[in-house]
C-alpha cells in the first residue's frame, strides 16, 4: 500500500537522499524546503531536479514558519501517514554568530509543524533529526537514554529543545515523535560546508586543508546509504505496530569513531592526492570526539551499517569528480 510521506528539508542532503529512496520504492513523497544560501544553493536545485523527476513527487518551495505553507499542506493533512523533519538550521560554529536563526529555524519551525499535525488521525510517526553534538563535550559512547544537559552550542541546544518539545506534545497529543541523533553523515550530494567535503574545495582552489584543533578531533563517519537503509527500518517499524505517544529519541551512526588525522590519510589514499595542511586550533562550539553507542538500537531495530570509511570515500569521490 502506498505511503504518503512528507519530507521537510528535502533538497538537503539527507532530505534528498531519503526522499529518492521513498520514491523509488513507489510511495508518494511531498518535498518541502526553503533553498537557504546558508551553502551553495546550486547543490540543492541540482538535487531538486533529480526528484522531479519522478512523478510521485510533489514539491513547494516554502519555509516552515510561513503560515501560509500549511494553507496549502492543508489539503493533503488527512492523507500523510509519515513526516521526516528534516529542515533546520545546521552548523555548529554559525550557530556562535547567528543564535537566532537557530531559535527560529529549528525550535520554532518545529512547533508549527507540530501545530499542523496534533490533531492528525491518519499519521503513524514523525521522525525529527537531532545531533550527536547534543551529547556536549564529552559525548562519546553515550547511549540515547543517558541524559543531555551539557550543550557546548547553540545548535546543540536547540536539537536538546526540539527532544523536549517533543514530549510534551506527544504525551498531550498521544503521537508518536521519533528523534533520530545523526553521527557525522558523508557520501555523494553531501554537504560543501562539511570538512571531507571542504577538504576538496580547498584542494582544488590550491589552497592548504585547515585542520580544525590539530587534528585532534574524532568523528563517527557514517555513510549515507548506511544512514537511508536504518532510517527506513526505524519507519516501517513504527508504521507496523500499533503504537501511539511514544515520545524516544535514537543514536543513528556508525558505531565506529576516526580521529580526523586517520581520515585525512584514507582520503589521500583514495584520491591520490597529497594534501597541503594548515593546523589551527579548536573552534568554539566544537565537540572533540563523538562515538555513536548503538546497541540499544541494534536490538530494537536491527540496524546494520555496511560501509566502511575507504569504500564510502571511493563513493564519495567517484560522485565529487564527476559533479
Amino acid at each position: 500500500m502506498e505511503t504518503k510521506i512528507l519530507i521537510t528539508g528535502s533538497s538537503g542532503f539527507i532530505g534528498f537522499h531519503i526522499a529518492k529512496s521513498e520514491l523509488e520504492k513507489g510511495n508518494y513523497v511531498i518535498g518541502v524546503d526553503n533553498l537557504n544560501e546558508y551553502y551553495d544553493v546550486k547543490i540543492k536545485e541540482d538535487r531538486l531536479k533529480i526528484l522531479k523527476k519522478y512523478k510521485n513527487f510533489l514539491f513547494f518551495k516554502d519555509d516552515l514558519n510561513n503560515n501560509n505553507f500549511y494553507k496549502k499542506l492543508k489539503k493533503y493533512f488527512s492523507d500523510i501517514d509519515v513526516v521526516i523533519h528534516l529542515a533546520g538550521q545546521a552548523g555548529v560554529r554559525y550557530s556562535i554568530t547567528n543564535p537566532e536563526t537557530y531559535i527560529t529555524n529549528n525550535i520554532l519551525a518545529y512547533v508549527k509543524l507540530l501545530e499542523f499535525f496534533k490533531f492528525s488521525k491518519k499519521l503513524r510517526v514523525l521522525l525529527f533529526a537531532s545531533s550527536s553534538s547534543v551529547y556536549g563535550e564529552k559525548g562519546e559512547k553515550k547511549s540515547s537514554n543517558s541524559s543531555v544537559d551539557k550543550p557546548i552550542s547553540v545548535y546543540s541546544a536547540s536539537k536538546i529543545s526540539m527532544e523536549l518539545i517533543s514530549n510534551v506534545y506527544s504525551k498531550i497529543y498521544n503521537i508518536n515523535l521519533i528523534g533520530l541523533r545523526f553521527f557525522t553523515v558523508y557520501g555523494p550530494w553531501g554537504r560543501p560546508d562539511m570538512s571531507y567535503f571542504k577538504f576538496l574545495l580547498m584542494n582544488k582552489r590550491k589552497k592548504p586543508l585547515e585542520i580544525y584543533n590539530y587534528g585532534k578531533h574524532q568523528r563517527s563517519f557514517t555513510y549515507i546509504d548506511d544512514v537511508i537503509l536504518n532510517l527506513s527500518k526505524i519507519i516501517n517499524f513504527y508504521k507496523k505496530k500499533k503504537l501511539k505517544g511514544v515520545s524516544s529519541v535514537f543514536n543513528l551512526g556508525n558505531e565506529k569513531t576516526i580521529k580526523l588525522m586517520d581520515f585525512i590519510r584514507t582520503l589521500e589514499k583514495v584520491t591520490n592526492i597529497k594534501f597541503k595542511k594548515k593546523f589551527v586550533k579548536k573552534q568554539l562550539g566544537d565537540v572533540e570526539k563523538t562515538g555513536a553507542n548503538i546497541k540499544l538500537e541494534k536490538n530494537k531495530f536491527n540496524l546494520e551499517f555496511n560501509h566502511d570509511l575507504k569504500e564510502g570515500l571511493i563513493k564519495f569521490y567517484r560522485w565529487f569528480k564527476n559533479y
